[in-house]
C-alpha cells in the first residue's frame, strides 16, 4: 500500500481548464476581470437555479467584506456571526470596524443556534444597539436550519449574510445554498467542492447590487477619462486566469459532489463498527449535505481520544484537522460578547475532520480504514 500522503482536502483537475486558461493567454487577457469571468458568473447563475446574480471575486472573504459594505456597516455597528466557523467569517467585520456578537452552535447541524440567536438580538436591542446583520454559515456543507434563522430574522428585519462557502452543491427544501440570504458567499480556495485556485464569489438579488460590488472590486474607480475615486476601493475582482480554471471546474461539480457523498457513505460504513465515534449526519430529510468535510465526535475512552487519533493518523501520513476553533475562544475575539452555552466549544474539543477530498481513491480508502480500524482495536 502506497505510503503517498493523503491530504484532507485536495481539488481534482477536470482537465477542461487548460482550454479556457489558453484562450486567456492567446488574447493576452490575464488580468483582472474578462470574458472568463463573465462566463463563469453566468454558469453559477444558471447552476444556482434562481434569478440572481453573481460577482466573481478573488476570494469568500471578499465577498463577506463587500456583502458588509453594501449593508452600509460601519464604525461601532454590530453584527451577529456564528461562533463554529473559519476565520474569515468574522474577520471583515473587523475590516468595517465593527463588532462581533458570537453566537453559538445547535446540536444537530452544528450551526448557528435559532434560540441563542433570538436571546442575543434581544438583548442587543435592549442594550441600544440593534444588529446591522447576521453571519449564518452552512458548516462542513450541512445547512443551517433555514426556516428557523431566517424566520428570527425577518421578524427583527436583520439582514443575512449567508456564508455558504463551504456549502456549494448543498439544497434545503431542493434550493441551493448560498441563494438564501440577502447575500450569498461562496469560495473556490483549493480545498472547496470546485477551485479557481484562489476565489470566490458575491450572489446578490439585484442588477444594481452587482454593479456597485463590482465597482467596490476594482478599486471604485468613478467615471471619468482620468482616475478618479469619491469611495474606497479594492482589489477584489477574480482574474480571468482564475476564471478559466473555474469554467473547466464546474463541469465536474456535480461529480465532485457525488464522490464527497460517496466518502461519507464510506465513514457511515467504518464508524457503525466502531463504538463511541459519532459521524456528522444529516437528520432531516429536507437536507442535502455535500459532505465537504466528513466529521465525527470522539467521546474519550481509554486513551481513545481525538488527539490520539489525529496523531495516529499524521504518523501514518494521513492529515486530519480538529474542528473549528470557536472565534469566541480565539484571541483576536475573545474579548467581544457570546450568547449561548459550550456547545461550540465541546465539538471543538472532541471533534476531528477526516480527509474527503473528491479524489479520493479506493487505495487512499483502504489506508484510512486499516489506520483508523487499529487505532481503536489496539
Amino acid at each position: 500500500m502506497s505510503n503517498n500522503k493523503i491530504y484532507l482536502s485536495l481539488s481534482q483537475q477536470s482537465g477542461f481548464e487548460f482550454e479556457y486558461i489558453r484562450k486567456a493567454l492567446e488574447t493576452n487577457w490575464i488580468t483582472s476581470g474578462g470574458p472568463n469571468v463573465n462566463e463563469f458568473e453566468i454558469a453559477l447563475q444558471n447552476y444556482l437555479k434562481e434569478k440572481l446574480f453573481v460577482t466573481a471575486l478573488n476570494s469568500g472573504t471578499s465577498a463577506i467584506h463587500l456583502a458588509l459594505i453594501l449593508l452600509g456597516i460601519t464604525h461601532g455597528d454590530e453584527v451577529i456571526c456564528q461562533s463554529l466557523t473559519f476565520s474569515a467569517s468574522a474577520n471583515p467585520i473587523l475590516y468595517q470596524g465593527a463588532v462581533p456578537i458570537f453566537v453559538d452552535s445547535e446540536n444537530e447541524t452544528w450551526n448557528i443556534c435559532p434560540n441563542n440567536l433570538e436571546i442575543a438580538i434581544k438583548d442587543r436591542i435592549k442594550k441600544g444597539k440593534k444588529p446591522k446583520a447576521i453571519i449564518a454559515v452552512h458548516l462542513y456543507g450541512v445547512p443551517y436550519k433555514v426556516e428557523e434563522i431566517h424566520s428570527i430574522a425577518d421578524r427583527y428585519e436583520i439582514p443575512i449574510i449567508e456564508d455558504s462557502a463551504e456549502a456549494l452543491g448543498s439544497k434545503y427544501k431542493g434550493k441551493e445554498c448560498g441563494t438564501f440570504g440577502a447575500f450569498g458567499i461562496l469560495s473556490f480556495n483549493g480545498n472547496k467542492i470546485i477551485t479557481t485556485s484562489s476565489g470566490g464569489a458575491l450572489i446578490t438579488n439585484s442588477q444594481d447590487l452587482k454593479d456597485k460590488a463590482i465597482f467596490y472590486s476594482t478599486q471604485s474607480k468613478d467615471k471619468a477619462p482620468h482616475y478618479e475615486h469619491s469611495e474606497i476601493g479594492y482589489n477584489y475582482r477574480m482574474s480571468n486566469i482564475c476564471a478559466g480554471i473555474g469554467l473547466g471546474q464546474i463541469k465536474i461539480l456535480e461529480t465532485n459532489v457525488e464522490r464527497r457523498r460517496n466518502n461519507h457513505s464510506f465513514y457511515r460504513e467504518l464508524f457503525n463498527k466502531i463504538d463511541n465515534v459519532e459521524l456528522t449526519e444529516v437528520s432531516e430529510k429536507d437536507v442535502f449535505s455535500n459532505f465537504w468535510l466528513n466529521t465525527i465526535l470522539i467521546k474519550p475512552n481509554k486513551g481513545k481520544d481525538r488527539e490520539a487519533l489525529r496523531l495516529t493518523l499524521e504518523n501514518s501520513n494521513i492529515e486530519s484537522r480538529p474542528l473549528w476553533k470557536p472565534m469566541h475562544l480565539q484571541p483576536i475575539f475573545n474579548k467581544y460578547p457570546y450568547y449561548g452555552k459550550k456547545i461550540a466549544e465541546d465539538l471543538f474539543n472532541i471533534g476531528l475532520c477526516l480527509p474527503s477530498g473528491s479524489s479520493l481513491t479506493d487505495e487512499n480508502r483502504d489506508k484510512i480504514k486499516e489506520v483508523i480500524t487499529g487505532f481503536f482495536k489496539s
